[in-house]
């Protein structure tokens, strides 16, 4: 469904800038059969001026034309801090395509650019396509990535970089600041039209309620607990989780300095740009609620069109009350079957507590681990155990794996099973920074086949893919600590 809000208060028409002497750096050909694009035998589009279309350099192919490009007006919280007026600075919607919005990111200056260049760099565009596409893979809800067209034009970041436009695909690009923009700015007209959208295009069930706007709140905010669930489940750091940066559809956007855990630390901060730790990874939780209470704020209007303020903001406080409810059993959920526990007991929580201790203690790889921890026998001695090795503190791990065994012998499903089991939940490769970072250098140098890899490879991250081995190992100390701003 388009963004079809219209109006100098919502959007600009806005003319991508040509990108010059553009080419293909990556393509998703899975991406493409989503929104009906015709390939090659080589999986790029049949159509030769499609290269130009997503470089920004047209608008118009044989089978598609695309009118009145625009970018939205937004607001936000950065940081924690109100914003003001933001807006798309380097994303244009280019429109809608089979059922889904079309955007290309770094396709020139916008009106809400502010002070910048409105382009996209090599790098950055690499990650984002890599990353949308491999969260997708593991069933976390994204938007997803068509290609990354580059080009030589120079652009100037914390170096010299070149310039690429990463064309992005998602029901839609909506997302907490646009009700945080028409609050701010008192334009109930706008809130309700907005609210209104969502309700009648991805959330109709909310409209058989008594009080739709609040079964929409309540919607949204269910959607993001999960979400950030299921982030924590695999490791992903998002960065920079800006009430701008969170969409309505409880989709994961914005794709800047992000990074999955390596070693596990329960504080990492992936963002050298976030000097205080707000967004470290223990925090994303707490961060995602206040989150939702911006979104609630600015949904409080609506609420009282039909109640007392007063009522209005009970209503609203205690909607508010279920995130962390719902954010909890979503996570002990995941994490049971993380361990391959089919049962519910008691002092499950306890067990996964102790095991995320006991890694952060030690600096455990997070996702080797758990993707370990499937070979292990019911009827095997902790102290055997091989994965001990891998922790400092040999007492504390022996310990929790006595009591993850003797938690094993409740289960009813044999030793294969709980294998097969965690293997379809726990990943063996995600998107490393040190993987995407050889990939990004090759590029540089005008080799994709690294991203091209990448994608395949990350397109099926619970296959075992031994010729691939490599790409599931930890980094070594020398790339363990990439820096990724916000920048990128």
């Amino acid at each position: 469904m388009p963004f079809t809000l219209r109006g100098d208060d919502v959007c600009q028409i806005t003319q991508p800038t040509p990108l010059p002497d553009p080419y293909w750096v990556a393509f998703s050909p899975d991406v493409a059969d989503l929104i009906g694009l015709k390939l090659t035998p080589e999986g790029l589009p049949s159509d030769p001026q499609c290269l130009e279309l997503l470089a920004g350099n047209i608008l118009t192919l044989d089978s598609i034309a695309f009118k009145d490009p625009i970018a939205t007006a937004y607001s936000g919280h950065q940081f924690g801090v109100w914003a003001g007026q933001l807006g798309d600075g380097r994303a244009i919607l280019l429109g809608d395509i089979h059922g889904q919005e079309l955007q290309l990111k770094g396709a020139g200056k916008t009106l809400y650019s502010r002070m910048g260049d409105g382009r996209a760099v090599l790098r950055s565009s690499i990650r984002e396509f890599l990353c949308s596409e491999s969260m997708h893979a593991l069933g976390i809800a994204t938007s997803r990535a068509l290609s990354v067209v580059g080009s030589k034009k120079p652009v100037v970041r914390e170096t010299l970089e070149t310039a690429a436009v990463c064309a992005r695909v998602a029901p839609s690009f909506i997302r907490i600041g646009h009700f945080e923009h028409f609050a701010s700015t008192e334009n109930i007209v706008r809130l309700q039209e907005l609210a209104d959208l969502l309700l009648d295009s991805f959330y109709p069930e909310c409209k058989q309620s008594k009080i739709p706007y609040l079964s929409l709140f309540t919607a949204i905010a269910d959607r993001n607990a999960k979400l950030v669930a299921q982030w924590q489940s695999v490791g992903f750091c998002h960065g920079v989780l800006n009430t701008d940066n969170i969409s309505a559809l409880g989709l994961t956007i914005d794709y800047g300095p992000f990074g999955f855990l390596d070693q596990f630390e329960i504080d990492h901060i992936c963002n050298h740009s976030d000097h205080g730790g707000r967004y470290a990874y223990h925090r994303q939780p707490q961060i995602m609620h206040w989150n939702m209470a911006c979104l609630a704020s600015a949904m409080l209007p609506l609420i009282e069109l039909d109640h007392s303020e007063e009522e209005a903001q009970t209503l609203l406080r205690t909607a508010l009350e279920s995130f962390p409810i719902t954010y909890a059993q979503e996570w002990q959920s995941i994490f049971r079957r993380k361990l391959g526990l089919k049962t519910e007991q008691s002092e499950d929580i306890a067990l996964i507590e102790n095991l995320l201790q006991i890694m952060n203690d030690s600096h455990v790889d997070f996702t080797s681990f758990f993707r370990k921890l499937s070979d292990i026998k019911k009827d095997a001695a902790a102290g055997s155990i091989q994965l001990r090795d891998e922790f400092i503190d040999r007492e504390k791990i022996d310990l929790w794996f006595k009591d993850y065994l003797a938690r094993l012998q409740s289960e009813p499903t044999s030793d294969q099973g709980r294998k097969s089991a965690m293997n379809q939940i726990n990943p063996k490769y995600i998107l490393r920074n040190h993987l995407a970072q050889a990939a990004i250098e090759k590029a540089q140098e005008g080799d994709y086949s690294e991203t091209t890899l990448l994608l395949t490879l990350l397109s099926h991250p619970y296959d075992e893919q031994p010729e691939y081995e490599a790409y599931a190992q930890p980094p070594s100390e020398n790339a363990e600590k990439i820096s990724v701003s916000c920048s990128s």
